[in-house]
């Protein structure tokens, strides 16, 4: 029930930030502006005081802001205006307190006949820049409803608005993270406003940064005057409500992270960015926000200049954003620099031209001007500029260069005019290769500029295990921070990798093939055996055979494959026999583009599978890039490579990775963890490892672990968390066995029947949960010495009956939502349009009206969930109207002409339902907003028994709600003793009914009104 949340996160939440200073604006006071929810009585006069300008300019700023807000540019001309540092500021960011800090709850986001009410708004002088959506723990779908609800809502043009000026979500259910969850589901996230899909973030504290300001001791009276406001006097001594004030919950953790005072400035300042990109042609911004290890990284750079350390390691696992980063703090470092009047200057050092190209592309979407040096003349005459910015905008600026570029003519620039104070920053790209301290490239780089500062960027350091003589360490100074495989997993950014042997009867083959290759050749190089046709032959066949079952098993024709050859002849013969197989590989990536996207395949498919041949001295730079560029985004299925795209290649529908070779120290790490970006729900990458890496792995994994260990002793579990155990994959499927044990399985018929008399959910649920985990571990079963997998079933027969699984529980759950009249919330709370069109065919011709369909019923059950009274008998006729029109005959039969029957139903009933909720409102705000007493009024004018006027009860009730709630407020076991609560309301009612309103009663009349109340209160008491 919506109280449960409230008492429980929502009222503890508002007064958590009450502590950390901001005032509460009571319900009865939000005076804003409909069509952007800007408070103006708040903002007109502050940005008048921080500007010293009058309140008409003021005014007419405001006039400005309220046109730009309807851009459709995800509010960026806003933010510009928000965080400019010169003209008129809309926050003063030098001297943070002076803003103006407040909240308020269900503030409603109105536009046309639809609105959304965000539980908690969070306004800087009056603009509502953030706002915390709240749910019960162990809600069902735990944040994911609250993700869907508002990825509809910032898809709607009409919400544009709100959408632009929302700079900062919260999105908790008050519940520990449940880690390694690719969709996050349980505990308290953060997210930045997206058209198109809000990405949500985990936040974890960082011990050496941690929050600075002190919380605020809130007097009893305030948090009186709260409770009051929202009608949840009731709660105030329970148990429950005493437990969620406490500080250390998961939503007042988030909450402090994010709106101390000090980090919200922060995050307003540097943490947020505008990626542009191009969409069908047309420009577009994706808003993006820190993450938190990026955001702690920052905080650690600026943390140790300070203490005078001017070169230093950040270690970020890979996928983490290092590029990113480095953006973030071109703005973090400027500012730093500004305050000690010092002018900075920025370079992006990289070691491959690819990398130059894709880091400054990188940099300009995000808004950077990047200049591209070319030559070692463009690079010296570079140093030799005392300016940091070069363009005419005054746009910040950095530097690209590839570190070849660094000749010696480019040192002991000793004739620079150190007195303008200028501040050279390198930031240096995959600073575990190219970096040698023999080579000429390092030296040059340090004799450039013995005072820049350093900052070397990896994934995986250069330990002196490998290198022998020295280590990133040697080179580039202590650690500035780090963020390993292990957190990476937890907070989904990466995936965990399962490895594949090869299946023991190929081993075999493979042994005879190479037998027969040495008899025909006579003494021959292991090399040249893996690259004879009779070898590559039967290794391209099980690796398109596998790719083509992957992507069968998973339903999905988008994943692609990376093959890693053991030399560069290997990989050419190998795409030389794929184009006997399946013809000559288009290389011309605008004819690749505009071929159709791969369908799903059926079990007796013969796909025609793509491929491209990246290699160093194959085609020109331009078509490989362009090659890769086209796999991508899906067009090319495999890739054929030797040393290319090993590191720094970022595809994330690559899911199998087929190893060939073995691969050695950090370049394996590099290597495997192409396979671990997040795409779609997928929970794992895949290696196929025919060359056996797990000796490598071992070492690998050992060397890093003991670095981690020198740095932070037992914390440690990290590399060997970056594979899935052979101990947790043994448990798993032993676990699915004991589920399935009670089932037919090799016969799908019997297993439909089966589960058709299977009523209970929680039993379907752990069936539904054993098959899924059987689908992501299914590629497992060749992988040698693990006996638990011995005569498993087929995993296709697997897949198959977690589809009827899963359809029988949708079926309970809509046969449930509609036949269960006491709870009308399942229908309700159910994504019925989404639910629906799962059965409906729907072909071309009907897709506009089936949007129309489902936009029309979305509103309709949103209307009727939104009612407050259900047990209204005008709600009660339109729910049984909405169930009527979907009990009427089945879902898989429903025509067009059925849905434009029932879209006019559909209207009727949610027109009905608006005008409902329009009077409720009215109610409800004649009782101070308190649902329980709008209810108790309602149903006593039901009533024929009483004889008063709606005036006359209105007064009568607001007296006994006045007195009841200052009774709670001092009388701590009021609600315990429901005997005598119930005699004190009695007296209450004969006090305000019969003396002071003059309205007849008899017993049962007076017996029906005291009833009704103390069922409310009790019912709000039970259910905080």
């Amino acid at each position: 029930m919506k109280f449960n949340e409230d008492s429980r996160v929502k009222i503890p939440a508002i007064l958590h930030l009450m502590r950390l200073g901001y005032k509460y604006i009571p319900l009865n006071e939000q005076n804003r502006i409909v069509d952007n929810n800007i408070f103006p009585s708040i903002f007109i006069p502050k940005i008048a005081v921080l500007n010293g300008i009058s309140e008409q300019e003021a005014q007419r700023l405001l006039d400005e802001i309220n046109l730009e807000l309807d851009y459709e540019d995800l509010g960026k001309k806003f933010y510009e205006r928000l965080t400019a540092t010169s003209g008129i500021k809309l926050i003063d960011f030098e001297k943070f307190d002076n803003n103006d800090f407040h909240i308020t709850t269900e503030l409603t986001c109105k536009t046309g006949d639809e609105e959304f009410r965000p539980d908690i708004t969070v306004l800087i002088n009056g603009m509502p820049l953030a706002f915390i959506e709240v749910k019960k723990p162990h809600n069902k779908e735990g944040v994911i409803a609250e993700r869907t609800r508002i990825n509809t809502r910032f898809r709607n043009k009409h919400f544009r608005r709100f959408a632009n000026i929302t700079q900062l979500l919260v999105f908790s259910n008050n519940m520990e993270y449940e880690d390694g969850i690719v969709e996050p589901i349980f505990g308290a996230f953060y997210a930045t406003p997206a058209y198109d899909q809000v990405h949500f973030n985990y936040f974890r504290e960082d011990v050496d940064y941690p929050v600075i300001q002190k919380q605020k001791e809130i007097d009893e009276k305030v948090e009186n005057e709260l409770l009051k406001d929202n009608n949840l006097i009731v709660i105030k001594n329970s148990p429950e409500y005493i437990t969620n004030k406490q500080t250390n919950t998961p939503t007042n953790r988030i909450l402090t992270s994010l709106f101390s005072k000090e980090r919200l400035k922060f995050i307003l300042q540097y943490a947020i960015v505008y990626v542009e990109e191009e969409v069908t042609g047309k420009i577009a911004y994706q808003k993006h926000i820190m993450r938190y290890p990026q955001l702690f990284a920052t905080k650690a750079i600026a943390s140790k200049l300070e203490e005078g350390q001017n070169k230093g390691i950040i270690w970020h696992t890979q996928g983490s954003g290092k590029t990113a980063l480095a953006y973030y703090n071109v703005k973090h470092l400027t500012d730093y620099y500004a305050k000690k009047q010092v002018i900075p200057k920025f370079y992006f050092i990289v070691d491959r031209l690819d990398l130059l190209i894709q880091a400054s592309s990188e940099f300009a979407n995000r808004g950077l001007k990047v200049k591209q040096v070319n030559s070692k003349q463009d690079f010296i005459a570079d140093l030799k500029v005392v300016g940091a910015i070069h363009n005419d905008s005054g746009v910040p600026e950095i530097t690209v260069v590839n570190i070849q570029k660094f000749s010696e003519d480019a040192i002991g620039m000793s004739n620079i005019n150190y007195d303008i104070n200028i501040q050279r920053v390198y930031f240096l790209d995959e600073a575990h290769r190219s970096y040698n301290p023999k080579g000429n490239y390092l030296a040059n780089l340090i004799n450039s500029d013995r005072s820049a500062v350093i900052i070397a960027l990896t994934g995986t350091p250069l330990l002196k295990e490998v290198a022998k003589e020295y280590d990133s360490k040697m080179l580039f100074g202590n650690y500035f921070h780090k963020y390993y495989y292990n957190m990476s997993i937890a907070d989904g950014y990466t995936l965990r990798l399962i490895r594949e042997q090869i299946e023991g009867n190929f081993k075999m083959e493979m042994k005879e093939v190479m037998d027969q290759i040495k008899v025909l050749q006579g003494d021959i190089s292991t090399r040249k055996i893996y690259a004879h046709s009779k070898f590559a032959e039967p290794l391209l066949k099980y690796i398109t055979n596998d790719l083509i079952k992957f992507r069968r098993d998973q339903q999905d024709a988008s994943l692609g494959g990376l093959v890693v050859c053991d030399s560069a002849d290997q990989a050419k013969e190998l795409f030389s026999l794929f184009q006997e197989k399946y013809g000559i590989q288009e290389t011309d990536s605008s004819i690749l583009m505009a071929a159709e996207p791969p369908a799903k395949y059926g079990n007796h498919d013969d796909p025609i599978l793509t491929a491209a041949l990246i290699l160093h001295d194959e085609n020109d730079k331009t078509i490989r890039k362009e090659l890769i560029n086209t796999y991508k985004k899906g067009k090319v299925d495999l890739l054929f490579v030797y040393n290319m795209l090993l590191t720094g290649f970022d595809a994330k529908r690559l899911k199998k990775l087929y190893l060939a070779r073995v691969i050695q120290d950090h370049n394996l790490l590099q290597t495997l963890t192409r396979v671990n970006r997040p795409y779609k729900k997928y929970q794992y990458g895949f290696v196929v490892d025919f060359a056996d890496i797990s000796k490598a792995f071992d070492r690998t994994n050992k060397m890093y672990f003991d670095e981690l260990q020198e740095q932070l002793g037992d914390e440690m579990e990290m590399y060997s968390y970056l594979f899935k155990s052979e101990e947790e994959i043994q448990q798993e499927i032993q676990e699915i066995k004991e589920t399935l044990f009670h089932y037919e399985t090799q016969n799908r018929e019997l297993f439909s029947q089966q589960i058709a008399q299977l009523t209970d959910k929680k039993e379907l649920l752990r069936l539904i949960k054993a098959l899924r985990t059987a689908k992501e571990l299914k590629n497992i079963i060749a992988v040698n010495g693990y006996e638990a997998l011995d005569g498993i079933a087929d995993f296709d027969i697997w897949n198959r009956l977690l589809l009827e699984a899963q359809n029988r529980l949708d079926n309970l759950n809509f046969v449930e939502s509609i036949g269960n009249e006491e709870a009308s919330t399942n229908l309700l709370n159910t994504a019925l349009e989404d639910i629906i069109f799962q059965f409906i065919k729907v072909d071309e011709s009907e897709l506009v009206l089936a949007d129309e369909f489902k936009n029309i019923l979305r509103k309709t059950r949103e209307s009727l969930q939104n009612n407050f009274d259900q047990f209204d008998p005008q709600f009660v006729s339109l729910r049984e109207e909405l169930e009527r029109i979907f009990k009427k005959k089945n879902l898989s039969e429903v025509t067009q002409a059925d849905m434009v029957e029932n879209m006019h139903l559909l209207q009727k009933i949610y027109d009905q339902a608006k005008e409902l909720n329009r009077k409720n409102a009215l109610f409800k705000a004649k009782y101070e907003n308190d649902e329980k007493y709008a209810r108790i009024h309602k149903r006593l004018t039901e009533k024929t028994t009483l004889n008063a006027k709606e005036t006359q009860l209105h007064k009568a009730l607001m007296q006994v709600k006045q007195q009841v709630d200052i009774k709670l407020e001092g009388q701590e076991d009021l609600m315990k003793n429901e005997a005598f609560f119930k005699r004190y309301l009695l007296q209450l009612v004969v006090q305000e009914f019969k003396k002071n309103e003059n309205i007849p009663l008899d017993f049962p009349t007076t017996e029906t009104i005291n009833n009704l109340i103390v069922n409310e209160y009790l019912q709000q008491y039970q259910y905080r």
